[in-house]
């Protein structure tokens, strides 16, 4: 009898060791869970959480960006597509109707309506703005008129296309700002916490950061972190320290100088986007001391005697993409057909020799009628740009071009050189956020002051397409316009395009699943961040539910249920 007992008491114990074994190794993953604080480090302070004046400093974009919603956004491609509008309507290619979607809503929970889109436009027509710089004049020509609780009517004085560009801009709800005197807005003070649509809403403002929580009114995915925090240092260095000290889990930007200790660190995730703006060397057309800008061949030559790769490759690290065009290859508009310019020498000294330059007194210098082929190429006085101007000067003069490098501040470049039209060559930023409309810098009309085509270029077949392209409202019209255009720049080169800058962002192997894609601005580079996580949790493998994120590297599925 105890004999059977004992049996039994066996096969009990076997029984339940075997369901327990069953237990433990059921397999287990980790999923995100919520919670946790993302810190990211920026250098410098913002100025004005505004969203009408909000493209004066990066820190401003970046904190805008999240807390704004405009009518319209910017794809990855530079197109404008519906935000907080459904969608719009041309009617006579000058008049747009807008209709609001319903059931967008304010922080504070009340909703998004035409009347907020008038108020935010009487705003930027408000004549005690006119002595704003850098607030569009074009809302001031506009009427616009609400039809209804959700539609709003705009008229233009005559076609533009690059219009839908300016419906971007973000909102502000009346209800909250409708007896704020216009002006206050725009440099409204800091410490008082804005209201917007955006999918983060303002929770704290402190002199060192400023704390952003998701809004409960907003209608997008929930992010998995709890808040993201913009901590502010007074320069790049401080971001870099704080970063070593872990005080902050993202750096805004990572300069070229700075990618390979960065790429080595096994704590840090870098992410890259091409930006949409270019650098150039521009020359200037209209200058009588540097009259041989004026032959093509001079500046084809030019051209074809710079090797960009090998800037690139030496001046930024890596971080850039050779420029054919001054719109980026990720623009809709881009001619992905226009004329190149490989590094060839050979081709630069044969063009060269055409035009009449040749070393006729052998001091190594090209020259032609007794005048030297010699400019000066300013620069601006930090260690990347000068080193992109030295290294450029290296190839000329192997060409028999002499190019002398003069460093000057971004301010003096600008007031000093370029808008009294003082220079001959400058190495010159551009940014191409938007509409890829060149006028500005390129029409003929723009050479006089106050407009920006520095180079003094005149072309009437590429002032022609510039203007057609604003008229017309069809994408497709357009990108043939624009592609003509790209295909005279090229063979004309008023400016030979150098690169194409490449964005690098890094963040802390702790937070998972970051992705920024190509982006127009850095700002947009929280447009995946619902899909961040820092914290995770382990569930059984069979309860995974089907719209998590991947597991973080490392984290494979475990057997181990009591971790």
């Amino acid at each position: 009898m105890r004999w059977l007992v004992l049996v039994a008491l066996i096969g009990v114990s076997t029984l339940l060791a075997l369901l327990g074994y069953a237990t433990y190794t059921v397999p287990t993953v980790l999923v995100p869970d919520r919670g946790g604080i993302f810190r990211e480090g920026v250098a410098g302070t913002p100025q004005y959480l505004s969203p009408i004046w909000c493209q004066s400093d990066d820190v401003d974009r970046d904190l805008c960006a999240l807390v704004y919603r405009g009518l319209t956004r910017m794809d990855k491609n530079g197109r404008v597509v519906p935000d907080l509008a459904e969608g719009w309507v041309v009617v006579d290619d000058r008049t747009y109707l807008f209709g609001v979607k319903p059931n967008q809503f304010w922080h504070d929970g009340r909703k998004v309506t035409a009347e907020d889109v008038l108020f935010t436009i009487g705003v930027l027509q408000d004549p005690s703005l006119l002595d704003i710089p850098g607030l569009p004049g074009l809302w001031r020509n506009i009427q616009v008129e609400q039809l209804d609780e959700l539609t709003v009517r705009f008229t233009l004085p005559q076609p533009f296309a690059p219009f839908l560009d300016y419906t971007t801009v973000g909102l502000l709800p009346k209800h909250i700002y409708g007896e704020v005197p216009p002006k206050e807005l725009v440099t409204r003070p800091l410490t008082e916490n804005p209201v917007g649509s955006g999918p983060m809403r303002v929770a704290e403002v402190m002199p060192d950061h400023i704390r952003l929580e998701p809004s409960a009114f907003y209608g997008g995915a929930t992010p998995y972190i709890s808040a993201l925090e913009f901590r502010f240092y007074p320069d790049y260095p401080s971001v870099l320290a704080a970063f070593e000290a872990q005080e902050i889990d993202g750096i805004s930007r990572i300069l070229p100088t700075d990618i390979k200790s960065a790429a080595a660190r096994e704590d840090l995730q870098l992410f890259s986007s091409v930006e949409s703006g270019y650098e150039d060397v521009l020359l200037n057309l209209n200058n009588p001391n540097v009259a041989f800008f004026q032959d093509t061949k001079v500046r084809q030559a030019l051209l074809y005697g710079l090797d960009r790769e090998a800037v690139v490759r030496t001046a930024l690290a890596g971080q850039g993409i050779v420029a054919h065009s001054v719109l980026s290859p990720e623009n809709w508009a881009y001619n992905e057909e226009v004329t190149i310019y490989p590094y060839d020498p050979d081709r630069a000294r044969q063009l060269l020799d055409e035009a009449g330059w040749v070393d006729n007194d052998g001091d190594g210098v090209r020259d032609k009628d007794g005048l030297p082929l010699a400019f000066v190429l300013l620069v601006k006085d930090d260690n990347i740009h000068q080193q992109t101007g030295e290294l450029i000067a290296q190839d000329w003069a192997a060409l028999g071009v002499r190019a002398l490098i003069q460093p000057v501040s971004f301010s003096g470049l600008v007031t000093e050189f370029l808008a009294p039209r003082t220079f001959d060559a400058a190495l010159t930023d551009w940014g191409q956020i938007g509409d890829p409309d060149p006028y500005p810098q390129w029409h003929s009309s723009q050479i006089v002051a106050g407009g920006q085509n520095y180079s003094g270029w005149q072309n009437a077949e590429a002032d022609q397409l510039m203007e057609a392209a604003r008229a017309a409202t069809n994408e497709d019209a357009r990108r043939q316009l624009y592609a003509d255009f790209q295909a005279i720049f090229a063979q004309e080169l008023p400016a030979l395009p150098l690169f194409h800058p490449v964005y690098t962002y890094g963040v802390s192997t702790r937070v998972h699943n970051v992705q920024i894609g190509a982006l127009n601005t850095p700002a947009e580079r929280f447009g995946s961040f619902p899909s961040w996580y820092i914290d995770s949790r382990r569930v059984p493998a069979n309860q995974v539910p089907g719209d998590v994120p991947p597991t973080p590297p490392g984290a494979a599925p475990a057997t181990d249920a009591t971790n």
